[in-house]
């Protein structure tokens, strides 16, 4: 491309390619102009002046419409309405406007009116260099076999340049290097593609990669270029075998080596890549033990089976170490192994002669088993030793003959501390390391009748309410034996010795497998309220054995009794009496005094007065705990002269029994009184008199029976334990009491002297010495008072 003034890009240069005619037909008049600019131009740089080149007056330019009308590039060009220049709006860049065109023709349209003129103007946008040629990638891998023969053809993909004519790709270069060379195929619309061309063979163990650089240039001044960079991998082919690191392989075991142990790894190395250099491994087809056994990939040979010294001592082996090759190479390889001789069999316990029991009551040195030892070892390591813990009474006594052992007792055996004993026996050898063995044998200690049956208690104390239902349960004993099978079975019975004490006996009966006792009669604390037996307790052993055990019973009160009135009673046995009293008496007045017995103690004992009929509530009051009757209030006029009043007397038992007394009551003139009053006083002082003899026969009696229990309880307390006493004396169940009592009053407090045992709803006072009980007043109870302890 020839020299060209800078001026002469700035300026357009014109071409009129035809201005031949001028065809008026009509008023249509039109011509053609041809301008050629460079590419990369700056906005608004000047095209040429169509108005001058065309000869038309520019001051007419405007008022005509001078404009462009129509265009394949409108946008690209702009013209002056004052001048007629034609000049560029905006940078043209030729390769974004035509691509591969050539050459790049912009026709634009120009249009005049009055009269109408349309001019045609090419523009020819000229190519500058101003692209460097650009390969499709950067960087291109080739893999070529070493086994290609030289001249073989390697077409490359072409570097691109937009730039058009000289200015595209010219040349490529290769950089240097001995096994390649680059060509040029020149495919005109595709422009110059490279080819890469072998000029030497190829050898993968040598030179495994090249990196070559492929250079493209354009023709332009100066030129540009651009580069692509080519790595080529040289592809293995299987032409080495694999050789073993050493020479020779040797290895020495123990014969006791377990299964699946690596003793030894061989390694084979191939220079071929790939597969071709992959090695694996295998065991020679002259192996014919199977005793071991060689990893295929990591060349670690194992130990497969058992390995004895006694068997074997030397074993040959081979290893093939092959490549992975289309044809696979093989190398052989010969491996020494040497078995070493150990202490490897433990010793053997056998037990020739064996007692499974043994009596308790053996003496000791009595033989329960016979025993040997054995090693299938030699020498030292077959020599065995035999023994036995410390803690069992047996020991090991070694027979003339080598290896047999005695067991024997070395003390007395009691089964009922000990039913059986695991024998541990551990045999063991002189080895190095030592081995042993240990054997467990079960020695059982049959039993003997050496126990005699013992009860769960000893004495026992049962409480059993009265009137209880004859043949029913009404208490049980236990005794249990330590003894195994028939010498544990226990049989009850009551001793009966046919004393004056034990006259008792015939109203009661034992089941003599279970220990239960039964009441063959109703019992009643009137008439007993305590008494004791023996239980006798035999086992069914050979001889059998026995014991016996003290039962006391007590028996507790319950509410059986009705009240009994002592007063009033008529002459034909009925309660009922006729009082008469003066009409002038004051309120007060002591009317009479009802009197009652009660055979029960304790609150089954404690009776109760109340008025339950009176015809007139008015007049007459009865004390609740006395029975003492009182008038109220005076009488009057309009008093009625008789009176009945029905007093009900009931004790404080849970279900409580009461009876009834009936008073008549009437009232006199004072003179009738005073002259009934002597017969009436006569008649009273001798009933008064029988009452008292009554109560004075009643108290002694109870005083008699009160003494005699203190002085029982005080002696069976002397002779038993403190635990003992509590265990029935103060019982939390008990419901009712042991013995008779006494009821007193002391200011607003009253008392109850009892037995050994507390009555229920009583309380303890203080300084009582445990034998005197305050009953909590039910009248305070009735009135809201608070009760007195």
């Amino acid at each position: 491309m020839g020299q060209r003034r800078p001026h002469q890009w700035l300026e357009p240069r014109l071409k009129i390619l035809f201005i031949a005619f001028s065809l008026v037909f009509g008023r249509t008049v039109w011509a053609q102009i041809r301008y050629s600019i460079s590419e990369e131009q700056k906005d608004g740089a000047v095209v040429g002046n169509i108005a001058k080149d065309l000869g038309i007056d520019h001051k007419t330019l405007k008022d005509r419409g001078f404009r462009i009308v129509s265009t394949s590039g409108e946008s690209l060009f702009s013209v002056n309405h004052n001048d007629g220049v034609l000049y560029v709006n905006g940078k043209i860049d030729r390769e974004s406007v035509c691509e591969r065109i050539n050459p790049c023709l912009i026709n634009l349209k120009i249009a005049l009116e009055d009269p109408l003129e349309i001019h045609y103007v090419t523009v020819d946008i000229i190519d500058v260099n101003d692209h460097a040629p650009r390969f499709p990638e950067q960087e291109k891998r080739l893999e070529i076999s070493e086994t290609v023969l030289p001249g073989a053809r390697f077409q490359l993909q072409a570097a691109r340049d937009p730039d058009s004519g000289s200015n595209s790709v010219q040349i490529y270069k290769l950089s240097h290097t001995d096994y390649f060379r680059i060509d040029i195929k020149d495919r005109d619309r595709d422009g110059k593609v490279p080819v890469l061309i072998l000029q030497k063979p190829l050898d993968r163990e040598i030179t495994k990669r090249l990196e070559l650089q492929l250079t493209a240039l354009d023709g332009g001044r100066p030129p540009k270029s651009g580069t692509m960079d080519i790595t080529i991998d040289v592809l293995d082919i299987n032409d080495n075998a694999p050789v073993f690191t050493k020479d020779t392989y040797s290895v020495v075991l123990n014969e006791n080596t377990p299964v699946g142990k690596t003793i030894l790894r061989v390694n084979a190395t191939d220079s071929d890549e790939g597969q071709n250099g992959e090695v694996v491994y295998a065991l020679g087809h002259n192996v014919n033990d199977k005793l071991f056994d060689v990893n295929p990939i990591t060349g670690e040979i194992i130990v497969t089976g058992l390995l004895d010294f006694e068997v074997k001592d030397v074993y040959e082996i081979d290893i093939q170490a092959s490549d992975k090759g289309t044809v696979p190479l093989t190398t052989d390889k010969s491996i020494t192994i040497k078995i070493a001789d150990v202490n490897d069999n433990p010793p053997q316990i056998e037990v020739t002669s064996f007692s499974k029991s043994v009596p308790e009551d053996s003496k000791p040195g009595t033989t329960v088993a016979l025993i040997s030892v054995s090693d299938l070892d030699s020498a030292i390591n077959g020599r065995v030793s035999c023994s036995i813990p410390e803690d069992v009474p047996f020991k090991l006594i070694s027979s003339t003959q080598d290896n047999t052992y005695s067991l024997v007792t070395t003390s007395a055996l009691d089964r009922e501390t000990t039913s059986h004993y695991e024998v541990m026996l551990v045999a063991k050898d002189a080895g190095q390391p030592p081995l042993s063995s240990v054997k467990t044998i079960t020695v059982q200690v049959s039993d003997v009748n050496d126990n005699s049956p013992e009860f769960s208690s000893s004495p026992y104390a049962f409480y059993v309410m009265e009137k209880n239902v004859p043949g029913k349960s009404v208490f049980s004993v236990s005794a249990s034996d330590k003894d195994a099978s028939e010498s544990g079975i226990v049989n009850y019975q009551i001793w009966r010795d046919g004393g004056v004490e034990n006259k008792y006996t015939s109203f009661i009966n034992i089941n003599s497998e279970n220990g239960e006792i039964y009441a063959l009669k109703s019992f009643d604390f009137e008439s007993v309220k305590t008494f004791q037996f023996h239980v006798l307790a035999t086992d069914s052993g050979s001889p059998p054995l026995s014991s016996n055990v003290t039962v006391n019973v007590f028996i507790l009160d319950q509410n059986d009794n009705v009240p009994v009135i002592l007063y009033p009673v008529s002459a034909n046995g009925s309660a009922e009496g006729v009082e008469e009293i003066p009409r002038n008496v004051n309120a007060g007045h002591l009317v009479t005094k009802v009197r009652a017995y009660d055979a029960d103690i304790g609150y089954n004992g404690w009776l109760l007065f109340s008025l339950q009929e009176v015809s007139d509530h008015s007049l007459f009051g009865l004390d609740r705990y006395t029975g003492q009757i009182r008038t109220l209030r005076s009488f009057t006029e309009t008093d009625e002269a008789q009176h009945k009043l029905v007093i009900l007397v009931k004790d404080n038992g849970n279900v409580s029994l009461s009876a009834t007394a009936t008073v008549i009551v009437k009232v006199v003139e004072p003179k009738e009184a005073f002259a009934a009053s002597d017969v009436t006083n006569a008649v009273k002082d001798d009933e008064e008199n029988n009452v008292t003899f009554y109560l004075i026969i009643t108290l002694g009696s109870v005083s008699v029976l009160f003494i005699i229990s203190i002085i029982v309880l005080i002696a069976m307390q002397c002779s038993k334990s403190s635990d003992y006493s509590s265990k029935y004396l103060q019982e939390t169940n008990y419901d009712g009491t042991l013995c008779h009592s006494i009821q007193y009053r002391s200011g607003d407090k009253r008392y109850m002297l009892v037995g050994p045992r507390m009555s229920v709803g009583s309380t303890l006072a203080p300084g009582s010495n445990r034998n005197t009980l305050v009953i909590p007043d039910r009248r305070r109870r009735e009135s809201g008072e608070p009760e007195l302890l």
